[in-house]
């Protein structure tokens, strides 16, 4: 019976693991974007798109402010979010190229987009590549920023 407790907690541990992940491993990020997109033009509300990695504790840091810190209710209200895994700077790269988003210059790195897929406001100097120094209160002022930019932009 010494087994069974024994094998269950390594698998536990990489449960936990796994959930504080924010970013899919096997995520389509092309096809999450369009879903995003499709939905994000029937309600006419822009699109924030997060690029990052999981190894990464500023993306995690991003991660926990956008659900539950200060940020959470602001962008919940006024945004779709999609997450999209660049792994070790080798995947989706295409996607934030296409949104001319210099990920060399740090993760996570963000992009908000229209409906109809229009760049509003995207990070171009690694403004969040410091998120675990910003804090949530760092966090909240860099969204409160730039939704104030996008919404002049509507």
């Amino acid at each position: 019976m010494k087994i069974l407790p024994a094998l269950f907690f390594p698998f536990l541990a990489v449960a936990v693991a796994a959930a504080d992940n924010p970013y899919s491993e096997t995520a389509d990020a092309k096809r999450d974007l369009q879903q995003a997109l499709t939905q994000a033009a029937a309600s006419n509300i822009p699109v924030i798109v997060v690029f990052g990695a999981n190894w990464c504790p500023d993306c995690k840091m991003l991660d926990l402010a956008m659900k539950r810190g200060a940020t959470a209710p602001l962008l919940a209200r006024d945004f779709k979010v999609v997450k999209i895994n660049v792994g070790r700077f080798d995947k989706n790269l295409d996607v934030a190229d296409s949104y001319a988003v210099p990920l060399k210059k740090g993760i996570p790195a963000v992009v908000i987009i229209s409906p109809q897929n229009h760049v509003l406001y995207a990070t171009r100097d690694g403004e969040l590549a410091n998120a675990e120094k910003m804090g949530d209160a760092g966090i909240y002022q860099f969204f409160k920023r730039a939704t104030a930019t996008v919404a002049v932009k509507k």
